[in-house]
């Protein structure tokens, strides 16, 4: 009875040859595949970590004082009827489109969403109630003054003015809240005096 016998005598040097080069070529196409991968990921993670300093950074900074005007007489009963603030880009900001922010205000008691009075070619005196308005420009580009829009660009200031649906109380701590359309939201937060007269500065 005849056995069966292996014998590699036959495997020559040229077939070793093909399969170490298979084996290369298999090692050099997974390599370029993780390697495509790692390179994938680490775009993606850089863009992750760009969008949330951009999303997590405010570009906006206050210029002066905050401060409140209304009928007040000095007296405990007396109200304020307008917030008001100059505001900046902080240094390195990217430009702001105040068309389309959005300014909430808040005490302890109310969160209201105030509408904007303002468009891209007008400054408005004072805000309708309920709503908010810029009402003065520092620094336009050029210089211009007759030439204002709602880009907020660098070097350049826009007055603020609040008129929320409620008169403030003393002694009350109201938030007012700036949200652009890419970038944190910038808060004020400041409480009103104990005696509140015409004008009054706010901290």
């Amino acid at each position: 009875m005849r056995t069966m016998q292996s014998n590699d005598n036959g495997f020559t040097g040229l077939e070793a040859a093909i399969v170490l080069i298979a084996f290369v070529v298999v090692a050099a196409v997974f390599s370029y595949v993780v390697l495509g991968a790692g390179f994938f990921t680490t775009q993606k993670a850089q863009q992750t970590i760009h969008t949330s300093v951009e999303q997590a950074s405010s570009t906006l900074e206050i210029v002066g004082d905050v401060y409140g005007t209304g009928s007040g007489t000095g007296s405990s009963s007396s109200t304020i009827k307008y917030i008001n603030f100059s505001i900046a880009l902080a240094p390195g900001g990217t430009a702001i489109d105040f068309s389309k922010v959005v300014i909430t205000y808040s005490n302890a008691t109310i969160l209201e969403t105030l509408a904007s009075n303002s468009n891209e070619t007008t400054v408005v005196t004072q805000p309708t109630q309920g709503s908010w308005a810029i009402t003065a420009v520092q620094n336009p580009p050029g210089g211009d003054i007759t030439n204002v829009s709602c880009l907020l660009q660098p070097d350049e200031q826009f007055q603020i003015s609040c008129e929320p649906m409620y008169p403030i109380i003393i002694n009350d701590q109201i938030t007012i809240e700036v949200k652009p359309a890419v970038g944190a939201a910038f808060s004020i937060t400041r409480t009103t005096p104990a005696a509140i007269n015409a004008v009054n500065s706010l901290y």
